[in-house]
């Protein structure tokens, strides 16, 4: 069973005065494509070291398949494909070259293992002699999932994978993902975008080195009873000064091209925002009830914390 265990995981830096990670705990189930959701400095990529053995916490305990992430490090260094927030592949060598290295390092070849890399190395195959410096983010990303899955990991960790990739090699790589998972892989994927949580099996909402909410992205949603509106008029900065000064907010955002606001739950709040509105000198203003998404929940999460 690959499932990995994180209990009360604390890791401090500059002297313990920069809290990274405080009391994280939560577990993952075997074969789960699990989203850990959070801005940069949210303390992601400080727990990914910890769970590939690259760091050690200052207090808590953490398994992967088993294994404790200290007394066993050697065990875990073998089941786990790791693919760091930066690209950290060979730039100077070719895309040919960074695999066979990798596999080499792993005792396996490239044959022996193709066929679990095959989808994704036919799309940068045709360029297997181009130097890894030379290629795009979305060819960087692609050779970096085929080094870290070279030796058939048990479980796989992604750090922010598709950070600075375009929008169609987004959707090819959360493609790759969802098939790596129907061979029982377990998959940990870091990200900063909201709109990723939908493709996670569960996700955990991080922030300021805590863990806000775990749940599936529905379980999370159904949670927040927020009395949400979607506002817009012709003069949206000025707009978002005056939704804020309404004495009957609660929170309000930059949303896209609206300001999502939440009131306070009494008839009034409402009746009484257009004539307020009007009287501050905004014209064309649109005010439409909306449910709460991801980014609403989250932010809803950081102001209750």
């Amino acid at each position: 069973m690959a499932e990995v265990i994180i209990q009360n995981i604390t890791k401090t830096y500059e002297k313990g005065t920069v809290k990274a990670l405080d009391n994280v705990s939560f577990s993952v189930k075997s074969g789960e494509l699990f989203g850990l959701i959070g801005a940069d400095g949210a303390g992601k990529s400080t727990l990914f070291r910890i769970l590939t053995t690259l760091l050690i916490a200052d207090s808590g305990t953490a398994t992967v398949a088993g294994f404790d992430v200290v007394k066993e490090f050697n065990e875990i260094r073998k089941i786990v494909g790791y693919m760091p927030g930066k690209f950290s592949l060979y730039q100077d060598l070719s895309i040919e070259e960074n695999l066979n290295f990798f596999a080499t390092v792993f005792g396996t070849t490239v044959e022996e293992n193709y066929e679990l890399i095959r989808e994704i190395y036919v799309q940068i195959e045709p360029f297997k002699k181009r130097l890894a410096g030379q290629l795009s983010g979305g060819m960087k990303q692609k050779l970096a999932l085929c080094c870290a899955l070279i030796h058939e990991p048990k479980v796989l960790f992604l750090d922010e994978p598709t950070t600075g990739v375009d929008p169609v090699s987004r959707k090819e790589f959360w493609e790759m993902l969802e098939r790596l998972k129907e061979r029982g892989i377990t998959i940990i994927v870091s990200t900063p975008y909201m709109d990723e949580a939908k493709l996670c099996d569960r996700i955990a909402l991080i922030q300021n080195s805590k863990i806000l909410d775990i749940d599936t992205l529905e379980g999370i949603l159904s949670k927040n009873k927020q009395n949400l509106f979607a506002v817009s008029s012709d003069k949206m900065y000025q707009l978002l000064k005056d939704l804020r000064a309404y004495p009957d907010t609660i929170s309000c955002f930059a949303f896209g091209q609206k300001h999502h606001l939440q009131l306070k739950t009494n008839e009034n709040s409402l009746n009484n925002l257009m004539p307020y509105l009007e009287q501050k000198g905004h014209s064309n203003i649109a005010i439409k009830a909306v449910s709460p998404d991801i980014e609403d929940t989250f932010i809803k999460l950081m102001q209750d914390a």
